[in-house]
């Protein structure tokens, strides 16, 4: 069952002095159960038997050739529940594992701590060390061809040429001196290892797109780092990378991927929506202007710049919104991008191999991109929905997506290897058919899988209420009400403070936390999601237990405070998506079309998973005590409440006002002192670095003017910023995010994130497809 048979990238760590080869082939498996037990001894663990029943169902998935949907709830320890299993298979095909995950944090969590361990733990039995990687995308490195002059340099900045740069004169110029002299010292040119970072600005002086790369005709290719990284990954036992990663290879063929025939996707919660974002295109009138000026030395872009001219004052003039047909005039605006592109294809394709240098494999990748766009909307395609936004940077913008990636996910990523897919919230409603319907394995003609929830460790109904506030009226448009602002009052005045509170939109985050300020004073603090980053935030709300945290989005998955911190989490209303929300209305309307409920396959399939998200938040260990409090009454009245309800970890539900609040008070009255909180290292202080993919060296830092010498965060408008936020913003970038989806996932106004855009020197520029290489 080949998945691809290309290369791959540098491992992130190797954790012992052997590397799985060809000329070890493929090995007799080891015994499962000895596995696992050392792994978990030696990570310090307690064995689960959640966590044995999951790993013995991902081996018999493997040896029976059919997929898995496993759900894993908070505690089972899933990570080596899934990696054991992945290694013997590694050590036995002779082939890789492949993991994808959703997250950076999850990513790091299996090959900064996981995997190490695991490595060290097993390895008596093994004989050997298992390997590992972390694959990349070519963006995240050196191109060491553009350092020398290969490319035009982005801009106009004229910064590449030695000479032009004043590090007193430009903080941009400082930046890239250090990345030449970074240069000079690494041995992986991976962007993760200088320490600290750089803006995008300046690390596009320096590296390329998988679509401007020369690839094998380039004349540095055997010094490539990425070519050097796919080498040193083509033997190791387990894979990581990401879910847009992943697609990218699955779905054109790429091969970026080692061969393999197992794919664990974790967080498989997240992969519609990730894959979604992967295979969603735009164009802007400024990106075909942009792409012209890219062209214009090699090429007549006159008409590319006219046709550029009329789709933005076409555009400009539909109103915002899904397009349930192209109008004439946006037809024949796009069509006079495509025909113009085109013809600017035919005159930039190189007369010889020799001929096509960066400059010219820049211009093609820009004019390639707006005429696929281009092309891909005129040809109206079944399956996907145009739309029209306006963003607050670059105007309006105008955007395709296929409504379902269901078909997509069966065909490419089910097809010719055994999918497991885990996450702690895949069985909705209490059945795993909404999960599986939106990944194409519901049907006729859908694969053999089977689906397994191995629950929780913890006692749910012991240790957490689920209380709806059944009296308060459903929540209104008007934002949020003074009897739930009471409510809130209420509860966390039992409460102590200790509360994470989750809200549907940050408008009704920061209006409930400037109206509790007001009602508390010094009493209680209130800490509001986007006032500092969010780590900052977190770790201040786990420290002390007079604190409360409110925020949205990212706070619903993204939090885990055990311990005494956290003993109340309130839900402000059901998070259904916006009605005005093109994709999520056209897949309601298309399946209401087929006689189906759309409103409970789209909307309501949405909230539950939010829902169980957020109030996985509460119970993170075996001693955690508290209450959910949902203050939608639609929870318990509305037709669709039992599916919402079966949804959730089986608390103990209530709709007693009284009792809850006494239950608060008493744990209030009883909590003991809060959990140390883990504070992380100010590596741009103290210039401690990681070890490097081999193990010995420590990664080398490039010497940072003395400003940059601080903690890596930074404020914008009065929002810190840290370096894990920044590292979100380039990859939303190079993802093509807009600024107002941007905003909508950091959960603040987009001028914030625009004026931190601006500081990076960044450059949104909406959804598209995404390069990796």
């Amino acid at each position: 069952m080949p998945g691809g048979d290309g290369p791959s990238a540098r491992p992130l760590a190797v954790s012992g002095p052997s590397v799985r080869g060809t000329s070890l082939g493929a090995m007799a498996r080891p015994d499962l159960d000895a596995l696992l037990h050392a792994a978990v001894q030696g990570v310090g663990g307690t064995e689960r038997p959640g966590q044995v029943q999951m790993a013995h169902a991902v081996e018999h998935a493997i040896e029976a050739d059919e997929h898995l949907l496993v759900q894993a709830g908070t505690g089972t320890g899933k990570s080596l529940a899934y990696l054991i299993p992945a290694v013997a298979h590694a050590y036995e095909a002779g082939k890789p594992a492949v993991v994808a995950t959703a997250t950076l944090t999850l990513q790091a969590q299996i090959v900064d701590r996981d995997m190490p361990r695991l490595a060290d733990a097993i390895a008596p039995i093994l004989g050997r060390k298992p390997t590992y990687a972390l694959v990349k995308g070519r963006r995240n490195y050196l191109c060491q061809h553009k350092l020398v002059g290969g490319f035009p340099e982005e801009e106009d900045d004229g910064l590449l040429s030695v000479g032009q740069v004043d590090a007193n004169r430009s903080r941009l110029g400082a930046e890239v001196v250090r990345l030449r002299e970074w240069a000079e010292v690494t041995r992986s040119g991976d962007r993760d290892e200088l320490v600290p970072g750089v803006s995008e600005r300046a690390w596009r002086q320096v590296s390329v797109s998988a679509h401007e790369c020369l690839g094998s005709k380039c004349p540095m290719v055997t010094e490539c780092f990425v070519e050097q990284a796919r080498e040193a990954a083509r033997e190791v036992d387990v894979v990581v990378t990401n879910h847009s990663f992943m697609a990218i290879d699955s779905f054109e063929g790429r091969q970026m991927l080692p061969e393999h025939k197992l794919l664990v996707v974790d967080e498989a919660h997240e992969l519609v929506d990730r894959v979604t974002s992967t295979v969603t295109d735009e164009l802007t009138a400024s990106m075909i202007a942009a792409a012209a000026k890219r062209a214009g030395r090699l090429a007549q872009t006159e008409p590319v710049n006219e046709a550029s001219v009329l789709f933005q004052g076409i555009l400009d003039d539909l109103p915002e919104g899904r397009l349930m047909g192209l109008p004439d005039t946006l037809s024949l605006a796009l069509t006079r991008v495509r025909d113009t592109a085109r013809a600017v294809q035919t005159e930039l394709k190189p007369a010889s191999p020799e001929d096509n240098d960066g400059a010219r494999q820049v211009a093609r990748a820009a004019i390639d991109e707006i005429h696929e766009n281009a092309e891909r909307i005129l040809e109206q395609r079944e399956l996907d929905v145009v739309w029209v936004s306006r963003d607050p940077r670059r105007g309006s913008v105008l955007r395709v997506a296929p409504m379902s990636v269901a078909m997509l996910l069966r065909d490419k990523v089910f097809g010719d290897r055994t999918v497991v897919m885990t996450s702690a919230t895949l069985e909705l409603g209490g059945t795993f058919d909404a999960v599986a319907g939106t990944l194409g394995l519901r049907g006729e003609g859908s694969p053999d899988w089977q689906g397994l929830d191995v629950g929780s460790p913890f006692d749910y109904p012991k240790q957490a209420i689920a209380y709806v506030a059944k009296h308060l009226p459903a929540p209104g448009r008007d934002g949020i009400s003074d009897a739930t602002l009471d409510e809130i009052e209420a509860l966390i005045r039992a409460s102590g403070g200790r509360a994470l509170g989750l809200f549907s939109s940050m408008r009704a985050a920061v209006a409930a936390t400037e109206a509790m300020r007001e009602r508390f004073g010094d009493e209680i603090a209130f800490l509001c999601q986007g006032e500092d980053q969010t780590a900052t935030l977190v770790r201040q709300f786990a420290r002390e237990p007079a604190t409360c945290l409110f925020g949205t989005l990212s706070l619903w998955q993204g939090v885990d405070v055990p311990g005494s911190s956290c003993q109340l989490v309130i839900i402000d209303r059901i998070p259904f998506p916006r009605p005005d929300d093109p994709l999520a209305s056209a897949r309601s309307q298309a399946i209401a079309r087929m006689g189906g409920n759309g409103f409970m396959a789209v909307s309501a399939t949405h909230a539950a998973l939010r829902l169980a998200q957020g109030a996985g938040r509460l119970v993170r260990r075996g001693d955690d005590r508290g209450v959910v409090a949902f203050l939608d009454s639609r929870m318990m009245t509305a037709r669709y409440a039992g599916f919402l309800q079966r949804s959730l970890p089986p608390f103990w539900p209530t709709t007693d006002r009284a009792m809850v609040l006494s239950a608060l008070k008493r744990l209030d009255e009883t909590a003991p002192e809060p959990l140390p909180v883990h504070e992380p290292a100010l590596r741009g202080m103290s210039g401690a670095v990681e070890g490097t993919a081999m193990g010995e060296a420590t990664r080398p830092v490039a010497s940072a003017p003395p400003q940059a010498r601080s903690p890596r965060t930074a404020v914008t408008q009065g929002r810190a910023w840290s370096a894990e936020e920044d590292e979100e913003l380039r990859d939303g970038v190079d993802a093509g995010l807009s600024v107002e989806e941007l905003a909508d996932h950091f959960e603040v106004e987009p001028a914030v994130v625009a004026a931190r855009l601006s500081l990076l020197g960044l450059e949104a520029s909406g959804v598209a497809t995404l390069s990796f290489d």
